[in-house]
C-alpha cells in the first residue's frame, strides 16, 4: 500500500492535481481578503471621520414684494459639519493634504430647489450665506497650520469642514402681522413633512502629503426631526460604521 501510495505521488497527474489544489486554495484566499476589504475597508487608517453635526433650520427671505407687510420666500437649510480626527493607534506620522466632497447624488420632490453653497467667506456674522457666487458642485479643504472654514482650509492633524445643503423656495409665505417669527414660517405656511425630505450621498476623499489617498461614499437624510415645529434642530452622527473608507492611490 504504502508503494502504490510513493508511485502515485511521482505520477505527473498527481503533481497537476496538487498544483490545482493549491491555486484553488489561493485564489479562495485572496476572494475572501478581497471581500473583506470591500465590507470592512480600511480598518486603520492615520485620519478618521469621526463625528457628521448636522444643524437644520428655516429661514425666510425677503422677496421684495410691497403688498403685504411681510412677504418671504421661504428656505429650509441644512448645515453639515464633518469632523475629521487623527488616529492616535496609526504608528507613522501623516499630514493631510486635502479633504474633497464631490460627486453629489441628492432625491428629493424638487430636486431643481436644492442647492449646495460653501461658508461665505465675506460675511463676518454667519457662516453660511445664500450667494450664487458660493453656489458648490464640489469642495475641497487644503491642509494647513489650523482650520478656517471661511477659507477653506483645514488643520493637517485633523479638523472640521462645512458645507450648506438647502431646499431653496419651498414655499412663501405673506403675512401683515406687526412681528413674525422665521422659526414659525413652515408651520404657519402648512408645509408637510414629506416636502423636505431630502437623501443626501457625496463622496469624501481624504488626501495626505505621502501620496496616500482614502475615499468613502457617506448618505445622510436631511433634515433633523421636527423642524417644523421646533424651527432649528440638530443632531450628531458618530454611529458611521456604513462609511466604509478605501485606499485609492498608494
Amino acid at each position: 500500500m504504502i508503494d502504490k501510495l510513493k508511485n502515485l505521488t511521482k505520477t505527473k497527474s498527481f503533481h497537476i492535481c496538487m498544483i490545482m489544489v493549491i491555486i484553488v486554495v489561493i485564489l479562495f484566499i485572496v476572494g475572501m481578503l478581497i471581500l473583506r476589504y470591500s465590507v470592512e475597508g480600511e480598518t486603520n487608517m492615520p485620519f478618521n471621520l469621526s463625528k457628521i453635526a448636522i444643524i437644520s433650520t428655516q429661514e425666510g427671505i425677503d422677496d421684495g414684494q410691497t403688498n403685504t407687510r411681510w412677504s418671504f420666500d421661504v428656505h429650509q437649510s441644512n448645515d453639515i459639519y464633518l469632523y475629521i480626527d487623527k488616529n492616535d493607534a496609526y504608528d507613522k506620522t501623516e499630514i493631510i493634504k486635502s479633504v474633497r466632497v464631490d460627486n453629489f447624488q441628492i432625491e428629493a420632490s424638487h430636486v431643481e430647489n436644492i442647492k449646495l453653497y460653501k461658508p461665505d467667506a465675506k460675511e463676518e456674522n454667519a457662516i453660511f450665506q445664500y450667494n450664487d457666487e458660493d453656489v458648490i458642485q464640489s469642495l475641497e479643504y487644503t491642509g494647513d497650520v489650523e482650520s478656517d472654514l471661511k477659507n477653506l482650509k483645514i488643520a493637517n492633524q485633523g479638523g472640521i469642514l462645512a458645507f450648506r445643503c438647502s431646499n431653496n423656495y419651498v414655499t412663501k409665505y405673506q403675512s401683515d402681522e406687526e412681528e413674525i417669527n422665521h422659526s414659525e414660517l413652515l408651520k404657519k405656511a402648512g408645509v408637510a413633512e414629506e416636502d423636505l425630505k431630502v437623501n443626501l450621498a457625496f463622496q469624501l476623499t481624504i488626501a495626505l502629503e505621502s501620496d496616500k489617498e482614502y475615499q468613502a461614499k457617506v448618505r445622510t437624510e436631511l433634515p433633523t426631526e421636527n423642524v417644523i415645529e421646533e424651527g432649528s434642530t440638530s443632531t450628531e452622527i458618530t454611529d458611521l460604521k456604513d462609511v466604509v473608507f478605501k485606499r485609492t492611490h498608494n
